[in-house]
């Protein structure tokens, strides 16, 4: 699984752990192996352009994803029959993570880390409209965070996610 993190938003963020963490989400997910995704951390203005033209919203927002291949979860008893291809974007903006975290009790760190599987779940077709795709979504949502924190789970050569991400 390929991801690149793109560090545009002159925050403190560990690159290298939120790639790890997108690469545990997919697996969990039950990815095809060759799944490309990019996350692209942005400061607050890029974030607003993005979610003007994208959403018709004005401000910026804490995250964004643009799907691509519209790739979905893969079937438990059929691993073999899953696509690859590029799963999408998400864009994540710290400053907003930073506003946000207090409020939900947790570090800055943490709040990107959920934006970040909230963001992965969307582009996964996950949806939190109505009121039964919310709690859907926010129980997935919810067990990846808890496994990732627990200590997730080693790549499948035994190493754990160690792969270098991208920064810029």
């Amino acid at each position: 699984m390929n991801v690149d993190v793109l560090d545009e938003s002159g925050a403190d963020t560990d690159v290298v752990a939120l790639a790890q963490l997108c690469r545990f989400v997919m697996r969990r997910m039950r990815l095809h192996p060759a799944t490309e995704l990019t996350v692209r951390l942005v400061d607050a203005d890029t974030m607003a352009v993005l979610n003007q033209q994208w959403m018709g919203t004005t401000g910026p927002t804490d995250v964004l994803s643009f799907p691509m291949d519209e790739l979905t979860p893969g079937d438990a008893d059929e691993p073999d029959d899953q696509d690859s291809g590029y799963l999408g974007d998400i864009a994540v903006c710290p400053q907003v993570a930073a506003q946000q975290a207090p409020a939900a009790g947790h570090t800055t760190s943490d709040e990107i880390q959920l934006l970040t599987v909230h963001g992965i779940l969307h582009l996964l077709g996950y949806d939190h409209a109505s009121p039964d795709e919310h709690r859907e979504m926010f129980t997935v949502q919810g067990r990846l965070l808890l496994e990732w924190q627990r200590g997730g789970d080693p790549e499948p050569d035994g190493s754990h996610d160690s792969a270098p991400a991208s920064t810029s």
